[in-house]
């Protein structure tokens, strides 16, 4: 929900040699101490086949060759850098840390790095062969989301609700000026960033007109945030469009750099629709934007004029009696600039489809039943396209070649596992870093055609000899419907004895956009989750239809009544469990956070003699108290669903509630609104059932830091009070 990582985890540095348990504070901060040896920020350098990367220290840029037979050189120094950027500004104050890990290529022998001096943000053009800096732009550090023109001229960003350009010579243009702070310019956060939107501002091909969102959200419902940390608490003001009711007004906006001339795209009532997919044509003079329905379920791809706003055309209509979810622009080729790659699940499954600039559909790209999951770069020489695809029922990622004239796809990974991959410029080699559940990480350089490969890293173990290592393994269902192979992923307690009776901590998610477990180090794992397993407990976690990577039929299976396919899915895992003999089943504990902590209590209550305990994460309670965007794409409106929002709503059902329940929730929470836990809490009161409650006053989805160690603290020491410690 969000898309935001429930087991987001930090790095710090550790002690200690013995082999043992992990401890809480490694729940949270371990992963970088007992990480696989790996390479950081590996990226092929353009017309070559060298690969440069950061090294350990992240101090240096360092590469290797095909033509020194991988040799480990050095190409930049942070010193060097740092040089280079006190005699380019003498005036400034610039402290790395590290060598910038975002660096890009420029071409092949320069850097383009961004940089904080005193005041400003800054990007660099560092050439390699000159060691200095050619070229700098750069703008205040208070401006967010900024967007650099290709030819380094201009940058424009953000401060607050408006929008300033920056050019290379200092000069600062504002380019609106809304007083008002339910106008919002040029932001990445439109449509709650629900539609794959990551950006807010676009410029053209040709560096002198920028698109941007102009979101009004004055009529949107204002919701309070309560600040508990002044001495006399204050409220934080959110603007936050609950299903069925109000949502936010968006306009697309091009503005000419040159004339100070704007003009809004003619996109028809934006009172009701979401703009999306936007994408400006190689020549500058249109503009691509996906205009989607309400309801969702409906989709127009249209093409407008940059110059006038003028509607143009609709290029193609997607529908469906589910939802229609446009994740990404459109992918103009670098040798037909009237022809471009489109994604789409319509026939199933996420894959390319190749349009011209009027509409025709061309050919159709897509492979047997492959989940496009991330689309790479074109051949040198255009005529090709590679990606990574997701492979057996979910649980694999592997790189992919299209020709886009044949259509033939050619599979240029093989093992089964997690690869990240890419090709060299020419296309000869791959960079392949793959793990598997038993595997913690190889990178290879292969030959495509030979197939031969260059090891650079096979990792071992990093928990040998230091950190009890659980047995980890993978464990084949079906579910429910008895259409789909389900997996899910069981971990035993150290020197697991089958003739014992073990606790069991179920752990899930299993909302949209999700997954959990995949055949990858660790099978996917949280160190939490390693953490109970180590305490004595089964640990189990399986990913349920609704979730990701399995096609547009599985994941569509809980429209309208989110949480009941869901539910029945992991009845499975429960029968699963509950047919070992080493699992005690008057001793099993639920746990989730998010969509999982709505799954949580919707399994205390629905099926409510399953579980002794249950730790609930900012759980949504209602989904009319849900965002518009999110809430409306699986359920509909409350309006159109009345019934499925009766029977997903969890406020009627609190005097179904058996056994112990935890609720744990940010006060600051902006995504799951803690009106939530609070509704559930006053049923629970008049239904006479008794929960326990937590808050994190300064939190907000998610209890980040240092206090996330109180928080998995708190969350095993309910665990052990009421299914352990008995």
């Amino acid at each position: 929900m969000k898309r935001i990582a429930l087991f987001f985890l930090l790095a710090s540095a550790l002690t200690g040699h013995a082999q043992r348990n992990l401890n809480l504070e490694e729940t949270v901060f371990g992963p970088r101490t007992y990480a696989p040896t790996s390479i950081t920020a590996a990226s092929w350098i353009p017309k070559s086949n060298s690969l440069s990367y950061l090294d350990k220290s992240y101090q240096n840029l360092l590469y290797k060759s095909a033509t020194n037979n991988w040799t480990e050189t050095t190409l930049v120094s942070k010193a060097a850098l740092e040089a280079a950027l006190k005699t380019a500004m003498p005036n400034e104050t610039f402290n790395l840390r590290m060598f910038p890990y975002d660096y890009k290529w420029h071409d092949g022998n320069s850097l383009l790095l961004q940089v904080d001096g005193k005041d400003k943000t800054y990007t660099v053009v560092y050439n390699l062969k000159s060691k200095s800096i050619e070229r700098v732009i750069g703008n205040d550090k208070q401006g967010a989301n900024r967007e650099l023109t290709t030819d380094l001229s201009k940058i424009a960003y953000l401060v607050d609700n408006n929008i300033s350009i920056v050019d290379k010579n200092g000069k600062v243009t504002v380019v609106t000026n809304d007083s008002d702070k339910g106008i919002v310019n040029g932001s990445d956060y439109t449509h709650r960033q629900e539609f794959g939107i990551k950006k807010g501002m676009w410029w053209n091909p040709q560096n002198d007109k920028l698109l941007y969102y102009r979101k009004n959200e004055t009529m949107v419902a204002n919701y309070p945030l309560p600040q508990w940390s002044p001495e006399v608490a204050e409220i934080k003001w959110i603007k936050y469009p609950m299903t069925g009711q109000k949502s936010e007004e968006v306009n697309l906006v091009v503005y000419n750099s040159t004339t100070g001339q704007k003009v809004t795209l003619q996109t028809g009532d934006h009172s009701e629709q979401y703009l999306t997919s936007v994408t400006w044509d190689p020549s500058g003079k249109f503009i691509y934007v996906g205009v989607l329905n309400r309801g969702q379920n409906d989709l127009k791809f249209n093409k407008y004029n940059a110059e006038t706003g003028a509607f143009v055309k609709t290029l193609f209509e997607e529908s469906a009696t589910t939802w229609v979810e446009p994740e990404n622009p459109l992918t103009f080729l670098p040798n037909s600039a009237d022809q471009f790659l489109y994604q789409s699940d319509k026939e199933g499954y996420n894959q390319l489809y190749l349009y011209n600039t009027e509409g025709k559909l061309i050919k159709k790209l897509g492979f047997k039943d492959i989940v496009l999951e991330n689309l790479l770069d074109f051949s040198a020489d255009g005529n090709n396209i590679s990606y990574i695809g997701v492979t057996n029922n979910g649980m694999d990622r592997q790189l992919f070649q299209v020709d886009l004239k044949s259509g033939k796809t050619v599979q240029l990974t093989n093992e089964s596992g997690i690869h990240q991959a890419s090709l060299s410029a020419d296309g000869k080699y791959i960079y392949d870093q793959y793990s598997d559940l038993k595997t913690p990480n190889i990178i290879q350089i292969k030959e495509v055609k030979s197939g031969k490969g260059t090891v650079l890293v096979k990792a071992d173990n990093p928990f040998s000899g230091k950190i009890n290592n659980p047995k980890i393994e993978f464990v084949q269902l079906t579910s429910a419907d008895g259409k789909y192979p389900l997996t899910g992923r069981i971990i035993y307690p150290n020197d697991f004895d089958p003739a014992k009776k073990y606790p069991v901590m179920y752990y899930l998610y299993g909302g949209s956009h999700s997954q959990l477990v995949s055949n990858k180090w660790l099978g996917g794992a949280g160190y939490f989750d390693l953490y109970m397993a180590q305490q004595g407990y089964i640990v189990f976690t399986m990913d349920n239809r609704g979730t990701n990577y399995r096609g547009r039929d599985f994941y569509t299976a809980t429209h309208r009544n989110l949480g009941q396919n869901e539910m029945a899915d992991q009845l499975k895992g429960i029968e699963f469990l509950k047919s070992k003999p080493f699992v005690d089943q008057q001793r099993m504990g639920i746990f989730g956070w998010s969509f999982g902590g709505f799954m949580t209590t919707s399994f205390m209550l629905h099926h409510n003699d399953i579980f002794k305990a249950a730790v609930a994460g900012g759980p949504v309670i209602d989904w009319k108290f849900y965002e518009v965007m999110y809430g409306e794409r699986y359920m509909d409106t409350p309006q159109e669903n009345p019934e499925g929002y009766k029977l997903t709503s969890l406020l009627n059902k609190a005097d179904q509630l058996k056994g112990r329940l935890l609720i744990i929730h940010g006060a600051q929470d902006p995504v799951v609104v803690q009106q939530n836990s609070m509704e559930f809490l006053e049923a629970c009161i008049k239904a006479g059932k008794q929960v326990d409650y937590f808050l994190y006053p300064t939190h907000e989805h998610n209890v980040m830091g240092k206090d996330r160690i109180h928080m998995y603290e708190k969350i095993a020491d309910y665990f052990n009070q009421h299914l352990k410690n008995k």
